[in-house]
Protein backbone atom coordinates (compact mmCIF):
# COMPACT_ATOMS: atom_id res chain seq x y z
CA UNK A 1 0.00 0.00 0.00
CA UNK A 2 1.49 3.48 -1.17
CA UNK A 3 0.67 6.69 0.65
CA UNK A 4 0.33 9.42 -1.02
CA UNK A 5 -0.50 13.48 0.14
CA UNK A 6 -2.13 15.84 -2.50
CA UNK A 7 -1.87 19.34 -0.71
CA UNK A 8 -4.83 22.36 -1.37
CA UNK A 9 -3.48 25.93 -0.85
CA UNK A 10 -5.98 27.98 -2.58
CA UNK A 11 -9.62 27.97 -3.42
CA UNK A 12 -8.25 26.67 -7.71
CA UNK A 13 -7.24 24.06 -5.63
CA UNK A 14 -9.90 22.18 -4.56
CA UNK A 15 -11.67 21.96 -8.12
CA UNK A 16 -8.37 20.47 -9.27
CA UNK A 17 -7.72 17.76 -5.98
CA UNK A 18 -11.51 16.61 -5.85
CA UNK A 19 -11.17 14.65 -9.24
CA UNK A 20 -8.13 12.98 -7.91
CA UNK A 21 -9.35 12.48 -4.74
CA UNK A 22 -12.62 10.06 -6.72
CA UNK A 23 -9.64 8.85 -8.97
CA UNK A 24 -7.64 7.27 -6.49
CA UNK A 25 -10.68 5.59 -4.70
CA UNK A 26 -11.00 2.85 -7.39
CA UNK A 27 -7.35 1.79 -6.17
CA UNK A 28 -8.60 1.01 -2.18
CA UNK A 29 -5.81 -1.74 -2.27
CA UNK A 30 -3.27 -0.15 -3.33
CA UNK A 31 -3.35 3.48 -2.30
CA UNK A 32 -3.94 5.33 0.96
CA UNK A 33 -4.54 8.84 -0.24
CA UNK A 34 -4.97 11.81 2.10
CA UNK A 35 -5.73 15.38 1.71
CA UNK A 36 -3.55 18.55 3.33
CA UNK A 37 -5.30 22.13 3.48
CA UNK A 38 -2.60 24.31 4.16
CA UNK A 39 -5.08 27.17 4.69
CA UNK A 40 -3.10 29.68 2.35
CA UNK A 41 -6.29 31.40 1.68
CA UNK A 42 -8.67 30.49 4.30
CA UNK A 43 -12.23 31.56 4.76
CA UNK A 44 -14.25 29.64 6.70
CA UNK A 45 -17.34 29.60 4.84
CA UNK A 46 -15.65 29.49 1.43
CA UNK A 47 -14.10 26.69 2.01
CA UNK A 48 -16.74 24.82 4.34
CA UNK A 49 -19.22 25.51 0.78
CA UNK A 50 -16.06 24.22 -1.49
CA UNK A 51 -15.60 21.04 0.14
CA UNK A 52 -19.40 19.96 0.88
CA UNK A 53 -20.02 21.22 -2.91
CA UNK A 54 -17.44 18.78 -4.31
CA UNK A 55 -18.29 16.25 -1.53
CA UNK A 56 -14.89 16.26 -0.30
CA UNK A 57 -14.07 14.79 3.40
CA UNK A 58 -12.62 16.84 6.22
CA UNK A 59 -8.89 17.27 4.45
CA UNK A 60 -6.45 14.75 6.69
CA UNK A 61 -4.32 17.64 7.98
CA UNK A 62 -5.19 21.18 8.30
CA UNK A 63 -2.34 23.80 8.86
CA UNK A 64 -3.87 27.26 9.24
CA UNK A 65 -1.48 29.03 7.87
CA UNK A 66 -3.57 32.22 6.63
CA UNK A 67 -2.11 35.42 4.90
CA UNK A 68 0.89 37.29 4.90
CA UNK A 69 3.87 38.06 2.33
CA UNK A 70 4.58 35.66 0.15
CA UNK A 71 7.97 34.84 2.40
CA UNK A 72 6.00 33.80 5.48
CA UNK A 73 3.57 31.95 3.52
CA UNK A 74 5.92 29.92 2.28
CA UNK A 75 8.01 29.36 4.87
CA UNK A 76 4.81 28.90 8.01
CA UNK A 77 3.70 26.12 5.32
CA UNK A 78 6.97 24.41 5.21
CA UNK A 79 7.38 24.21 8.39
CA UNK A 80 4.08 22.95 9.19
CA UNK A 81 4.03 20.43 6.44
CA UNK A 82 7.56 18.89 7.58
CA UNK A 83 6.17 17.71 10.44
CA UNK A 84 3.36 16.53 8.34
CA UNK A 85 5.79 14.64 6.39
CA UNK A 86 8.10 13.36 9.61
CA UNK A 87 4.89 11.93 10.96
CA UNK A 88 3.38 10.26 8.10
CA UNK A 89 6.47 9.51 5.74
CA UNK A 90 4.26 9.13 2.52
CA UNK A 91 5.56 7.63 -0.89
CA UNK A 92 4.46 10.51 -3.09
CA UNK A 93 3.33 14.31 -2.68
CA UNK A 94 0.90 15.78 -5.29
CA UNK A 95 0.46 19.47 -5.27
CA UNK A 96 -1.22 21.21 -7.62
CA UNK A 97 -1.20 24.57 -9.88
CA UNK A 98 1.08 27.63 -8.93
CA UNK A 99 0.43 29.29 -5.37
CA UNK A 100 2.59 29.47 -2.24
CA UNK A 101 1.75 25.86 -1.19
CA UNK A 102 2.89 24.04 -4.44
CA UNK A 103 6.15 25.36 -4.23
CA UNK A 104 6.25 25.20 -0.34
CA UNK A 105 5.28 21.57 0.00
CA UNK A 106 7.56 20.28 -2.83
CA UNK A 107 10.48 21.65 -1.58
CA UNK A 108 9.92 20.02 1.90
CA UNK A 109 9.19 16.61 0.22
CA UNK A 110 12.48 16.96 -1.87
CA UNK A 111 14.77 17.67 1.11
CA UNK A 112 13.18 14.41 2.18
CA UNK A 113 13.60 12.53 -1.01
CA UNK A 114 10.16 11.65 -1.63
CA UNK A 115 8.73 11.77 -4.83
CA UNK A 116 6.60 15.23 -6.41
CA UNK A 117 4.07 14.87 -8.91
CA UNK A 118 2.82 18.50 -10.23
CA UNK A 119 -0.56 18.60 -12.01
CA UNK A 120 -0.77 21.28 -14.33
CA UNK A 121 3.07 21.42 -15.09
CA UNK A 122 4.69 23.44 -17.84
CA UNK A 123 2.62 26.24 -17.71
CA UNK A 124 4.37 29.20 -18.48
CA UNK A 125 3.48 33.23 -18.72
CA UNK A 126 6.84 34.25 -19.29
CA UNK A 127 6.55 36.95 -17.24
CA UNK A 128 8.43 36.32 -14.11
CA UNK A 129 7.13 39.51 -12.06
CA UNK A 130 3.95 37.41 -11.36
CA UNK A 131 4.82 34.75 -8.41
CA UNK A 132 3.02 32.57 -9.66
CA UNK A 133 5.30 32.19 -12.38
CA UNK A 134 8.15 31.60 -10.03
CA UNK A 135 6.35 28.93 -8.26
CA UNK A 136 5.63 26.72 -11.34
CA UNK A 137 9.46 26.97 -12.90
CA UNK A 138 11.07 26.26 -9.63
CA UNK A 139 7.82 23.33 -8.93
CA UNK A 140 8.69 21.43 -12.19
CA UNK A 141 12.06 21.65 -11.30
CA UNK A 142 12.01 19.80 -8.09
CA UNK A 143 8.80 17.75 -9.81
CA UNK A 144 9.24 13.71 -10.61
CA UNK A 145 5.95 13.36 -12.48
CA UNK A 146 5.10 16.52 -14.41
CA UNK A 147 1.09 15.94 -15.66
CA UNK A 148 0.77 18.14 -18.50
CA UNK A 149 -3.22 19.92 -19.53
CA UNK A 150 -1.86 21.42 -22.82
CA UNK A 151 1.20 20.75 -25.44
CA UNK A 152 2.47 24.37 -24.77
CA UNK A 153 3.28 22.36 -21.58
CA UNK A 154 5.22 19.95 -23.07
CA UNK A 155 7.22 22.38 -25.13
CA UNK A 156 8.16 24.51 -22.53
CA UNK A 157 9.35 21.82 -20.36
CA UNK A 158 11.25 19.88 -23.20
CA UNK A 159 13.16 23.78 -23.79
CA UNK A 160 13.92 23.70 -19.81
CA UNK A 161 15.52 20.67 -19.89
CA UNK A 162 13.31 17.98 -18.56
CA UNK A 163 13.72 14.41 -19.50
CA UNK A 164 10.53 13.06 -21.71
CA UNK A 165 10.26 10.53 -19.05
CA UNK A 166 8.98 12.66 -16.64
CA UNK A 167 6.02 14.28 -18.92
CA UNK A 168 2.50 13.03 -18.92
CA UNK A 169 0.29 14.57 -21.49
CA UNK A 170 -3.07 13.95 -19.66
CA UNK A 171 -5.59 16.60 -20.00
CA UNK A 172 -6.51 19.02 -17.50
CA UNK A 173 -8.52 18.13 -14.01
CA UNK A 174 -10.28 21.32 -13.97
CA UNK A 175 -12.34 20.31 -16.90
CA UNK A 176 -12.56 17.12 -14.95
CA UNK A 177 -14.44 18.69 -12.12
CA UNK A 178 -16.79 21.07 -14.76
CA UNK A 179 -18.03 17.88 -16.61
CA UNK A 180 -18.12 16.07 -13.06
CA UNK A 181 -20.72 18.71 -11.47
CA UNK A 182 -22.50 19.69 -14.87
CA UNK A 183 -25.61 18.44 -13.63
CA UNK A 184 -25.70 20.44 -10.21
CA UNK A 185 -24.27 23.53 -12.43
CA UNK A 186 -27.40 23.55 -14.38
CA UNK A 187 -29.48 22.85 -11.27
CA UNK A 188 -27.96 26.06 -9.50
CA UNK A 189 -30.13 29.16 -9.16
CA UNK A 190 -27.69 31.67 -8.89
CA UNK A 191 -29.67 33.41 -11.76
CA UNK A 192 -32.91 33.33 -10.27
CA UNK A 193 -31.21 35.11 -7.05
CA UNK A 194 -29.06 37.91 -8.78
CA UNK A 195 -32.44 38.09 -10.95
CA UNK A 196 -30.82 37.85 -14.31
CA UNK A 197 -31.81 35.65 -17.61
CA UNK A 198 -29.49 33.68 -19.61
CA UNK A 199 -27.08 35.85 -21.82
CA UNK A 200 -28.29 38.88 -20.54
CA UNK A 201 -25.49 40.02 -18.54
CA UNK A 202 -21.38 40.52 -18.89
CA UNK A 203 -19.66 38.60 -15.59
CA UNK A 204 -16.26 40.38 -14.64
CA UNK A 205 -13.98 39.08 -12.35
CA UNK A 206 -10.31 41.27 -11.93
CA UNK A 207 -7.83 40.77 -9.25
CA UNK A 208 -4.56 40.98 -9.85
CA UNK A 209 -2.14 43.39 -8.72
CA UNK A 210 -1.04 44.76 -12.33
CA UNK A 211 -5.21 45.41 -12.77
CA UNK A 212 -6.42 46.85 -9.34
CA UNK A 213 -3.16 47.37 -7.22
CA UNK A 214 -2.85 50.89 -8.06
CA UNK A 215 -5.18 54.12 -7.68
CA UNK A 216 -5.45 55.49 -11.22
CA UNK A 217 -5.52 52.01 -13.11
CA UNK A 218 -8.38 50.71 -10.54
CA UNK A 219 -10.26 53.79 -11.37
CA UNK A 220 -9.60 53.85 -15.03
CA UNK A 221 -11.22 50.11 -14.97
CA UNK A 222 -14.23 50.69 -13.57
CA UNK A 223 -14.74 53.98 -15.56
CA UNK A 224 -14.68 51.27 -18.51
CA UNK A 225 -16.80 49.02 -16.58
CA UNK A 226 -19.10 51.80 -16.07
CA UNK A 227 -19.96 52.55 -19.73
CA UNK A 228 -20.08 48.92 -20.26
CA UNK A 229 -22.49 48.64 -17.60
CA UNK A 230 -24.57 51.00 -19.72
CA UNK A 231 -25.30 48.68 -22.38
CA UNK A 232 -25.30 45.30 -20.64
CA UNK A 233 -25.91 44.55 -17.10
CA UNK A 234 -22.49 43.34 -15.01
CA UNK A 235 -22.28 40.53 -12.39
CA UNK A 236 -18.98 41.19 -10.58
CA UNK A 237 -18.13 38.72 -7.50
CA UNK A 238 -15.21 40.85 -6.03
CA UNK A 239 -12.23 39.06 -4.95
CA UNK A 240 -11.19 40.90 -1.42
CA UNK A 241 -8.07 42.50 -3.10
CA UNK A 242 -10.14 44.67 -5.21
CA UNK A 243 -12.69 45.40 -2.88
CA UNK A 244 -10.16 46.67 -0.33
CA UNK A 245 -8.53 48.56 -3.11
CA UNK A 246 -11.32 50.25 -4.22
CA UNK A 247 -12.05 51.40 -0.51
CA UNK A 248 -8.50 52.39 0.27
CA UNK A 249 -8.68 54.31 -2.60
CA UNK A 250 -11.86 55.74 -1.68
CA UNK A 251 -13.79 54.33 -5.36
CA UNK A 252 -16.46 52.66 -3.91
CA UNK A 253 -18.83 55.42 -4.78
CA UNK A 254 -18.16 55.48 -8.58
CA UNK A 255 -18.98 52.09 -9.29
CA UNK A 256 -22.41 52.50 -11.16
CA UNK A 257 -25.77 50.64 -9.85
CA UNK A 258 -25.48 48.15 -13.03
CA UNK A 259 -22.62 46.79 -11.61
CA UNK A 260 -24.09 44.05 -9.22
CA UNK A 261 -20.90 43.70 -6.79
CA UNK A 262 -21.09 40.03 -5.12
CA UNK A 263 -19.51 38.38 -2.39
CA UNK A 264 -16.88 35.48 -3.65
CA UNK A 265 -19.40 32.78 -4.70
CA UNK A 266 -19.12 28.79 -4.34
CA UNK A 267 -17.86 26.73 -7.52
CA UNK A 268 -21.34 25.85 -8.53
CA UNK A 269 -23.05 28.71 -8.09
CA UNK A 270 -19.84 30.41 -10.10
CA UNK A 271 -19.53 28.11 -13.13
CA UNK A 272 -23.36 28.41 -13.30
CA UNK A 273 -22.90 32.19 -14.15
CA UNK A 274 -20.24 31.50 -16.99
CA UNK A 275 -22.41 29.50 -18.25
CA UNK A 276 -24.99 31.54 -18.60
CA UNK A 277 -23.20 34.68 -19.21
CA UNK A 278 -22.88 36.49 -22.61
CA UNK A 279 -19.46 37.25 -22.39
CA UNK A 280 -16.50 37.17 -19.34
CA UNK A 281 -13.92 39.93 -18.66
CA UNK A 282 -11.40 38.50 -16.20
CA UNK A 283 -7.61 38.15 -15.23
CA UNK A 284 -7.92 34.82 -14.02
CA UNK A 285 -6.13 31.94 -15.22
CA UNK A 286 -8.65 29.22 -14.76
CA UNK A 287 -11.37 30.75 -16.24
CA UNK A 288 -9.94 31.38 -19.25
CA UNK A 289 -10.23 27.27 -19.39
CA UNK A 290 -14.00 27.21 -17.88
CA UNK A 291 -15.01 29.72 -20.44
CA UNK A 292 -13.24 27.60 -23.42
CA UNK A 293 -14.63 24.34 -22.44
CA UNK A 294 -18.06 26.00 -21.92
CA UNK A 295 -17.79 27.61 -25.47
CA UNK A 296 -18.44 31.29 -23.80
CA UNK A 297 -16.55 34.26 -25.36
CA UNK A 298 -13.63 35.17 -23.01
CA UNK A 299 -11.40 38.79 -23.04
CA UNK A 300 -8.61 38.38 -20.55
CA UNK A 301 -7.19 41.81 -19.18
CA UNK A 302 -3.58 40.81 -19.18
CA UNK A 303 -0.38 41.46 -21.25
CA UNK A 304 0.02 37.57 -21.17
CA UNK A 305 -1.10 33.97 -20.38
CA UNK A 306 0.22 30.80 -19.29
CA UNK A 307 -2.41 29.04 -21.06
CA UNK A 308 -2.40 29.70 -24.49
CA UNK A 309 -4.34 26.97 -25.95
CA UNK A 310 -7.51 28.66 -24.83
CA UNK A 311 -6.56 31.91 -27.28
CA UNK A 312 -5.43 29.27 -30.30
CA UNK A 313 -7.98 26.91 -29.93
CA UNK A 314 -10.28 28.40 -27.43
CA UNK A 315 -12.63 30.91 -27.01
CA UNK A 316 -9.82 33.52 -25.47
CA UNK A 317 -8.73 36.60 -26.61
CA UNK A 318 -5.83 38.30 -24.97
CA UNK A 319 -6.28 41.75 -25.22
CA UNK A 320 -3.93 43.43 -23.07
CA UNK A 321 -4.24 45.73 -20.30
CA UNK A 322 -5.23 48.56 -22.47
CA UNK A 323 -8.56 49.69 -21.04
CA UNK A 324 -9.75 51.29 -24.65
CA UNK A 325 -8.60 47.91 -26.31
CA UNK A 326 -10.42 45.51 -23.36
CA UNK A 327 -13.99 48.16 -24.12
CA UNK A 328 -13.37 47.68 -28.21
CA UNK A 329 -13.38 43.96 -27.56
CA UNK A 330 -16.16 44.31 -25.37
CA UNK A 331 -18.22 46.09 -27.84
CA UNK A 332 -17.41 43.97 -30.64
CA UNK A 333 -19.16 40.71 -28.63
CA UNK A 334 -21.85 42.81 -27.95
CA UNK A 335 -22.72 43.69 -31.70
CA UNK A 336 -22.43 39.78 -32.65
CA UNK A 337 -18.50 39.31 -33.55
CA UNK A 338 -17.90 36.39 -31.63
CA UNK A 339 -14.79 34.21 -31.62
CA UNK A 340 -15.80 30.53 -32.10
CA UNK A 341 -13.96 28.51 -30.52
CA UNK A 342 -13.15 24.53 -29.87
CA UNK A 343 -12.08 22.12 -26.86
CA UNK A 344 -8.74 21.00 -26.41
CA UNK A 345 -7.04 17.85 -26.83
CA UNK A 346 -7.96 15.23 -23.96
CA UNK A 347 -10.11 18.31 -22.27
CA UNK A 348 -12.63 15.15 -21.65
CA UNK A 349 -12.99 15.05 -17.70
CA UNK A 350 -10.74 12.16 -17.54
CA UNK A 351 -7.39 13.55 -16.99
CA UNK A 352 -7.67 12.31 -13.19
CA UNK A 353 -8.32 8.92 -14.05
CA UNK A 354 -5.45 8.99 -15.76
CA UNK A 355 -3.03 10.66 -13.60
CA UNK A 356 -3.65 8.07 -10.96
CA UNK A 357 -3.40 5.08 -12.94
CA UNK A 358 0.06 6.54 -14.29
CA UNK A 359 1.07 7.48 -10.67
CA UNK A 360 -0.06 3.86 -9.47
CA UNK A 361 2.20 2.13 -12.33
CA UNK A 362 5.06 4.40 -11.02
CA UNK A 363 4.95 3.98 -7.48
CA UNK A 364 4.37 -0.21 -7.96
CA UNK A 365 7.15 -0.55 -10.40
Amino acid sequence: MKKIISVVGARPNFMKVAPLYRAFKKYPDKIQHLVCHTGQHYDEKMSKIFFDELEMPKPDFYLGIGSGTHAEQIAGVMVAFEKVLQNEKPDLVLVVGDVNSTIACSLVASRFNIKVAHVEAGLRSFDRTMPEEINRILTDTIADYLFVTEQSGIDNLKQEGIPDGKIFFVGNVMIDSLVFYLSKIEKSDILRKLHCTKKDYILVTLHRPANVDTEEELKQLFEMLNRIADRRKIIFPIHPRTKNNLRKFHLINMVSDKIFLTEPLGYIEFISLIKNSLMIVTDSGGIQEESTYLQVPCITVRNNTERPVTVTVGTNRLIGTDTSKVELAVEEVLNGKIKKGNIPELWDGRAAERICKIIVEKLNE
